[in-house]
């Protein structure tokens, strides 16, 4: 999967087979996918989301919709298309949803959905944008999820369940706990462990981990560093770039950039490189 193409000259990260399949053997507790389930792409293949996208649906058995370039920029027909096609997994960058929320409330006549997940990711969700969803809806049918992840690391990284509580609380962006075959680590910039509360670096570690990048090399070696707190083994960290810090409920907040990278509806821009 190629990522961070500001310039033309995208990074293509290397991801192995086994780290999308161990990725919904980890997740598979949490959301029970199976032949039941409706599913859409509604992401360009050319982005990570799409991985979760059309794997989820044919490693379980369940149906995949593709949706068309065109439905995808029409908010109401792609809500047309949730109904008639009775979807179950919706995965919705946050800024794309935002706009499917608005095209229900300017729908007289709504349509039943069938949704049971919305999935979040691929950019901060604010988690006040959600409130006329679940003005409408509640947090039980559909239940949703933020899912903070990275290319590097095979899609996704964390999970939190959103409940109409967190609102009214004026959380924060909060992307959850790590995916069970993963680490976690908020770092000083001198790689060692901040404390609870205190932003830092969030590294990632584990089995979801990209080989590395396409012949570039002294790349790799800059972002997939050896991991601080090793047994020997080898064992290696991914730089996320993301600043973080943990609560004290275990809870990770996300905090932003520690360099000028942003993300334009879930597609990574380098600021530097468009300088360039």
């Amino acid at each position: 999967i190629y990522t961070s193409g500001s310039t033309g000259a995208p990074k293509g990260a290397l991801i192995a087979h086994h780290n999308v399949v161990r990725l919904f053997r980890a997740t598979g507790a949490w959301f029970h996918f199976g032949p039941d389930d409706v599913w859409t792409l509604f992401h360009s293949y050319a982005f990570d989301f799409s991985v979760w996208e059309l794997w989820g649906a044919l490693l379980h058995g369940g149906r995949l919709v593709i949706v068309t370039f065109e439905v995808s920029r029409s908010p109401q027909e792609f809500y047309e298309l949730l109904c008639r096609d009775h979807v179950t997994v919706l995965n919705q960058t946050p800024s794309a949803f935002r706009q499917l929320v608005q095209a229900e409330a300017s729908i007289i006549d709504t349509k039943r959905l069938g949704l049971r997940l919305v999935i979040f990711g691929g950019e901060a969700l604010d988690f006040q944008s959600l409130k006329p969803w679940l003005d409408r809806h509640g947090d039980q049918s559909p239940q949703l999820i933020n899912m903070y992840g990275i290319t590097e690391t095979t899609v996704h990284v964390t999970y939190r369940i959103i409940k109409e509580a967190d609102l009214s609380s004026g959380l924060p962006s909060l992307i959850g706990v790590p995916i069970p075959d993963l680490e976690l680590y908020v770092l000083d910039p001198h790689r060692n462990l901040v404390p609870v509360g205190v932003p830092g670096e969030l590294y990632v570690g584990g089995a979801g981990l990209a080989r590395g990048y396409l012949n570039r090399g002294e790349l790799t070696s800059e972002r997939f560093v050896a991991h601080p707190f090793d047994d020997g083994k080898g064992k290696r960290l991914y730089r996320s770039g993301d600043l973080v810090r943990r609560r004290a409920d275990g809870d990770i907040e996300y905090l932003g950039r520690i360099d000028n990278q942003v993300k334009i509806r879930g597609h990574r821009i380098e600021l530097g490189e468009i300088e360039t």
